[in-house]
C-alpha cells in the first residue's frame, strides 16, 4: 500500500513537522490511519514502522508495512530484563560521523535481529549539537526520560568541548541514570593491523567504575572566590597548603560504587568462565581512595563469592577451579598489558584508571575505531551502549569511517537483550569481512591488499556475510 506523510505539527524544535495525528508518530501515513512507531503505550490506531532493513533502504526503497504494536523492555521480578520480540529501544545519532556509523550500524543490527525472527522499533532522540539546533538544549529531559523509561538504549558520539562550555553529555548520561558500570571489552579480529606483535594474546573485559573519581565533576576554577574559600578551608581545617592559584577537584571513592563495581566484574567473571579479576589501583599513592578501592574488592570476593573466588594471598596465586582476585599498581599495569597481556582477563578499577586502560588497550587491537562500549546498571537492567570515539566532524557525511566501534557497542547491547546468537552472528560476520581485507580507509592504509569499501558498504559486507536466516525463527 503507497505512503505518504502525516499532517506535520505546527510549532518548534523536535516536535515541528511531526505527525499531528499522533505525536509519537514517526511521520508515514496510510490510507486514512495514522501509523508510529515511538511508543508502547496503547493508541486507537494500528502502528506502522518506518523500518530500515539494509543499507539499501537508505538509498531510496524504505520497506511500509503494518506490524504489531512494539512493547517496551521491562526488568522482571528475577532482576532478569524481559525483551519483547520487537522491543522500543531508543536510539541518538549522534554528532559528525553519527551520520554515517549510526546508519550502517543499524543495518546490520536490524538484519541479525531479523535471521532469528526478532525487530527493532528504533526511536531517535536527541542530544549533542543536533538537539542544541533542534531545541536550544545539549541534553533534552524528554532524551534522558525516553532512555529512563526504555531501559536500553544506544548512542553515537556526542559534542563535547575542551576547557570550558558544557559538561561532558556521555558523563551526565552516566550519572543521571546511574550506569555504574563502564564496560569495555577488548580483543583483536584476525586481520585488523595492530601496533604489537601478537595481539591475539591480548583478550580483556574492562569493568570501569562509572559514576565517581574525577569524573564527579566536582571542580572549582582557578582565580575564582569559590577557589579562594575551598583553599582557606582546607588549610584551616586540615593545615593543607595549596597554592593561591590552583584550580581544585574532588576525588569521592565509596564503599558502595567500589563494591557493586567489584561485585559485577566477579560475577561476569564466573559466568563467563574467566580466569582471574584484576584489581587495578594507585593504593600505593592514594591511599584513601584507590587504596580503599582495593581494599573493598577484597571484600567483596571473600563476604559474597568465597565458594567461586578467591584472593591472590588466600591461595598463594593457586585458585584451583575458582576465580583468582589480584592486583595492579595502575601505571605499572599499563606495562604489563603490553609486555604480558595473556596475564590480564577481567579488570576491574576505578574511572579515570579505566579510561586510560580502555583506550591503552584498544591501541594493541586497532585502536578505539573498533572498540565497544556499554555503560550499564546491572540492578535497575539500564543500558546505555554507545561509540567509543569522538565525532571527528572533518570526515561527516564522507561516509568513509569505520562503524566498528559503535557495530560492536550494538552487539553488547543485544547481548545485554539476550539476544545472543544475533551478537554472535555478528561477531563471526564482521570477522569475516575483515578477513577478507574488506576495510574502510583506517585499516586500508596499513593492511596489504586490501579492498577499501566506504562505511555503508562495509555494513553491507557484513551482512551478506551474516548468513540465511535460522529455521522456524
Amino acid at each position: 500500500m503507497p505512503g505518504s506523510r502525516c499532517p506535520p505539527r505546527p510549532g518548534r524544535g523536535s516536535a515541528a513537522g511531526r505527525c499531528a495525528v499522533l505525536p509519537y508518530c514517526r511521520g508515514w501515513r496510510v490510507g486514512d490511519q495514522a501509523f508510529g512507531d515511538q511508543s508502547g503505550r496503547p493508541r486507537p490506531h494500528r502502528h506502522h514502522r518506518l523500518h530500515t532493513h539494509s543499507v539499501a533502504c537508505r538509498r531510496g526503497t524504505v520497506a511500509r508495512y503494518a506490524s504489531p504494536v512494539p512493547e517496551r523492555i521491562t526488568m522482571g521480578g528475577g532482576g532478569a530484563l524481559v525483551v519483547p520480540d520487537e522491543p522500543l529501544i531508543p536510539y541518538i545519532r549522534g554528532d559528525g560521523i553519527g551520520v554515517d556509523i549510526w546508519p550502517a550500524t543499524q543495518a546490520v543490527l536490524d538484519a541479525a535481529a531479523a535471521r532469528h525472527g526478532k525487530r527493532i522499533a528504533w526511536t531517535e532522540v536527541l542530544a549533542g549539537q543536533k538537539a542544541y539546533d533542534e531545541t536550544g538544549e545539549w541534553l533534552p529531559e524528554a532524551t534522558v526520560t525516553a532512555f529512563r523509561e526504555h531501559l536500553v538504549g544506544i548512542k553515537g558520539p556526542l559534542t563535547t568541548p575542551v576547557g570550558g562550555g558544557i559538561r561532558s553529555l556521555n558523563v551526565a548520561l552516566r550519572q543521571i541514570l546511574d550506569l555504574y558500570v563502564c564496560l569495555r571489552p577488548v580483543r583483536w579480529f584476525t586481520g585488523v593491523p595492530s601496533p604489537v606483535r601478537h595481539p591475539e594474546k591480548l583478550d580483556v573485559v574492562i569493568f570501569r567504575e562509572n559514576t565517581e573519581d574525577i569524573y564527579a565533576g566536582l571542580e572549582v576554577e582557578q582565580g575564582t572566590p569559590e577557589a579562594a574559600r575551598l583553599i582557606e578551608l582546607l588549610h584551616d581545617a586540615f593545615g593543607w597548603v595549596i597554592r593561591p592559584d590552583s584550580g581544585i577537584g574532588v576525588k569521592p571513592v565509596s564503599v558502595t560504587a567500589s563494591k557493586r563495581l567489584v561485585r559485577a566484574a566477579l560475577a561476569y567473571a564466573v559466568a563467563h568462565g574467566r580466569r582471574s579479576v584484576t584489581l587495578v589501583h594507585k593504593g600505593n599513592i592514594q591511599k584513601y581512595t584507590e587504596g580503599a578501592f582495593r581494599n573493598w574488592g577484597y571484600e567483596v570476593a571473600r563476604d559474597e563469592f568465597a565458594d567461586v573466588a578467591v584472593g591472590w594471598d588466600d591461595c598463594g596465586g593457586q585458585p584451583g577451579d575458582r576465580v583468582l582476585v589480584k592486583e595492579a599498581i595502575a601505571d605499572i599495569c599499563l606495562q604489563q598489558v603490553l609486555t604480558r597481556p595473556e596475564d590480564f582477563d577481567v579488570i576491574a578499577t576505578t574511572n579515570l584508571n579505566g579510561d586510560y586502560l580502555s583506550d591503552a588497550l584498544a591501541a594493541q587491537v586497532g585502536g578505539i575505531g573498533i572498540a565497544p562500549g556499554a555503560n550499564i546498571n546491572y540492578v535497575t537492567g539500564h543500558g546505555v551502549f554507545e561509540a567509543t570515539h569522538g565525532t571527528a566532524p572533518k570526515y561527516a557525511g564522507q561516509d568513509k569511517v569505520n562503524p566498528g566501534s559503535l557495530l560492536l557497542s550494538g552487539v553488547l547491547m543485544l547481548e545485554h537483550l539476550g539476544w545472543t546468537a544475533a551478537a554472535a552472528d555478528i561477531v563471526a560476520a564482521l570477522e569475516a569481512t575483515i578477513a577478507d581485507r574488506i576495510v574502510t580507509y583506517d585499516f586500508a592504509r596499513l593492511t596489504e591488499g586490501a579492498i577499501e569499501v566506504r562505511c555503508s558498504e562495509f555494513a553491507d559486507a557484513v551482512i551478506e556475510r551474516l548468513g540465511p536466516g535460522v529455521a522456524g525463527a
